[in-house]
């Protein structure tokens, strides 16, 4: 093995294995049926939406999380120093997919140099991640190679499919970036775009799960693993902070 195929694989790996933080499985096998969709808080606060912190990799710097009151509001507050690592919800079922996933973020500033479209260069001081099962027998060769040199690595089997709605001032709302490491995990801008507007402010956004999904896709979701946050800046070096809050999955008609 070449000494790039070599790094090429770890990166795929690596990538695959921050897919497998959010979810809380994935099968081999088509997905188990899934149960009924429930409309729930994502509160930081809420004991029940189960945040917990995950590293990304032993040889990564970890991203600090601290939960901190806001007058009424309970903030996850993310601080990244050539770091990288998650804070996930995941849902101890899969549940059939709710019509609306909805969050406020805040951030004072870019990463400097940040820009997802090169993958030496994939950081971000927001991001909101979700989880989809599906039948990983039906992908190809190459992902199935890396899912399990991901599993592996992580000894968690990777989700089959991955939305991650990205802060970032390189590309204007609504364009999808694809991950230069799998063809399983779709980056969707969702602001502020050049210029990078709305610095220290809360944005809030709502956003049909589903209607993302086929868009970035091409096909319906599978069922919902579980949600997760990532402020990291692991491959600039640079340092970020970002702040998250009212994190809801909505259900239709509830």
């Amino acid at each position: 093995m070449t000494l790039e195929l070599s790094r090429r694989l770890a990166a795929a790996a690596l990538a695959a294995c921050l897919l497998a933080g959010v979810g809380a499985t994935s099968h081999a096998a088509p997905p188990v049926p899934a149960a009924p969709c429930e409309s729930r808080d994502l509160g930081f606060d809420v004991q029940e939406a189960g945040w917990k912190h995950l590293p990304l990799s032993r040889k990564k710097a970890h991203t600090a999380y601290t939960v901190e009151r806001d007058g009424a509001r309970s903030v996850l507050v993310a601080r990244a120093e050539a770091s990288a690592s998650l804070y996930v919800a995941p849902l101890a079922k899969p549940m059939r997919v709710p019509a609306t996933l909805r969050w406020a973020w805040r951030t004072d500033a870019a990463v400097p140099g940040a820009d997802n479209r090169e993958k030496r260069l994939e950081d971000a001081p927001l991001r909101v991640i979700v989880a989809f099962d599906g039948d990983a027998d039906k992908l190809p060769a190459g992902e199935r190679t890396q899912r399990r040199l991901a599993e592996s690595l992580s000894g968690r089997p990777p989700p089959f499919a991955t939305l991650m709605y990205l802060w970032t001032d390189k590309v204007a709302p609504e364009t999808l970036i694809p991950s230069a490491h799998t063809s399983q995990l779709k980056m969707l801008a969702v602001g502020p775009g050049p210029g990078g507007g709305g610095l220290g402010q809360w944005q809030s956004f709502e956003r049909n799960l589903a209607a993302d999904f086929r868009r970035a896709y091409g096909a319906e979701p599978g069922p919902l693993l579980g949600v997760a946050v990532l402020t990291d800046t692991d491959n600039t070096g640079a340092k970020a902070s970002g702040r998250y809050a009212d994190l809801r999955l909505q259900c239709a008609g509830g």
